[in-house]
């Protein structure tokens, strides 16, 4: 596929999460008889809408996220339509307000662990060390994987004492591991192989390093293992997620972000990055055919926005989230037109941070990817 037309496909389905996103509030507020009175894609100048019962379906002009609207959810307008008083969002209990404000982040992660099963799948799990091929010769010598009889088609269970190793594991363990015999535990066919081989240092395309003469691919996986899988890799990538959010978003990703912009300093990976920086690198995978890179780039996104959502910090769903339960706890209602301010500082930092990365993505560009 094309360069141009994988970045729009990635941007596209990206409203569909949106989408998604507002419908898992949409679902949850009809389930407990809130008070919908919009569902729409995209904000500002209404283009075309229609209405079914009581709720109007629609889109605007701009095409920047979407929303759904529950009666009195706003102080700044009195939108509660006579005798629904109770169907109000304020009206309601405070866990009945809480699900319906976390049925949208929680749709990010049944989304991307579904993306995540069906790469597993349909490709293949790049977290397991499975062999693609044997190399004959090292240095002009039989490979120690040829003569330890390592074949296509194994997958690495454990590598010394190291077990349930992943591929950057298996490399780094060769590593420290020059010279001396390697015991390597394989599933082949289902049944458990256990060969000795000994790394030795060779130069390929230039770079030196460690090496028994295998080459590493993904393992395709069966419907348990790929569902299995899916569930490991939605929490390695949270916790993944969390650290980058608060490295971003905190005092030193601040710092660092004003000295990229203002002060020379180059970029590094441990910032952040915007829309452009990741379409970039899922325009690339695309228009090479790695649809596993893909997808799985994809579902890190998703879970990303999800997480970022959660937030205790107004006007962010966790926002919400927070204030349900600071009024429960002091047992009367925060008035909303004073949280305005907080949400207003809330924007403008994410803003800030959103405007930078898109700037720096353009002009100082991570090569290597987000």
């Amino acid at each position: 596929m094309a360069f141009g037309l994988s970045i729009l496909l990635f941007v596209v389905s990206l409203f569909l999460i949106v989408m998604i996103h507002e419908g898992g509030h949409y679902l949850a507020a009809r389930r407990f008889n809130f008070r919908v009175l919009e569902y729409f894609l995209g904000f500002g100048p209404k283009l075309w809408s229609f209405r079914r019962g009581e709720i109007e379906y629609g889109v605007k002009a701009i095409p920047a996220g979407g929303y759904v609207k529950i009666a009195g959810m706003n102080p700044f307008e009195n939108d509660v339509p006579e005798g629904d008083e109770h169907r109000a969002y304020t009206a309601k209990p405070v866990w009945q307000r809480i699900t319906v404000i976390l049925a949208g982040p929680f749709s990010h992660f049944v989304v991307a662990y579904l993306i995540f099963a069906a790469v597993y799948f349909f490709a293949a799990n790049w977290s397991i060390p499975g062999i693609a091929a044997v190399d004959p010769l090292i240095n002009g010598q039989p490979s120690p994987a040829a003569v330890a009889g390592l074949q296509p088609g194994d997958v690495i269970l454990q590598i010394g004492d190291l077990a349930q190793p992943n591929p950057d594991e298996v490399g780094a363990y060769q590593a420290a591991h020059v010279g001396q015999a390697i015991v390597y535990v394989l599933d082949r066919d289902g049944q458990e192989v256990t060969l000795t081989a000994t790394p030795v240092m060779t130069k390929t395309d230039g770079v030196t390093g460690a090496r028994i003469g295998i080459q590493m691919a993904g393992v395709k996986e069966g419907a348990i293992g790929a569902l299995e899988h899916a569930g490991g890799s939605i929490w390695d990538t949270t916790r993944e997620a969390a650290t980058g959010i608060t490295t971003v978003f905190g005092p030193a990703g601040f710092q660092r972000t004003y000295s990229q912009l203002f002060t020379g300093a180059p970029r590094d990976e441990g910032g952040g990055v915007s829309l452009i920086g990741v379409g970039q690198v899922a325009g690339h995978a695309g228009s090479q055919g790695a649809w596993a890179r893909y997808f799985t780039l994809f579902a890190t996104v998703v879970l990303f926005i999800g997480l970022l959502n959660l937030l205790p910090f107004p006007p962010l769903d966790g926002g919400h989230v927070a204030i349900a339960l600071i009024e429960k706890v002091r047992g009367k209602r925060i008035d909303m037109k004073k949280v305005v301010p907080v949400s207003a500082v809330v924007l403008l930092i994410l803003g800030f941070f959103s405007i930078s990365a898109m700037i720096l993505d353009v002009w100082k560009p991570i090569q290597s990817g987000p």
